[in-house]
């Protein structure tokens, strides 16, 4: 049964999301990313107390290809 939709203000969609007014059968949103982070990177919360005394990030990715994305329905 289809919908009425009222007005609609799309303030931002970010690269990897999908936005749909309508009927719809299946939607795939596929995106990647590669992340690469230092000690101590993704702490959260209050009062955190971190020493990182001469942190490095290795960052070297021999291989030429990652694991692919392109049939992940």
């Amino acid at each position: 049964m289809p919908g009425f939709v009222g007005a609609v203000q799309i303030i931002n969609v970010n690269t990897g999301a999908t936005f749909n007014i309508g009927d719809v059968f299946q939607i795939h949103p596929i995106s990647y990313a590669k992340t690469f982070a230092g000690a101590g990177s993704f702490n959260t919360g209050e009062g955190i107390r971190i020493r990182n005394q001469n942190s490095a990030t290795n960052s070297y990715d021999a291989d030429g290809l990652d694991q692919g994305i392109l049939l992940n329905l």
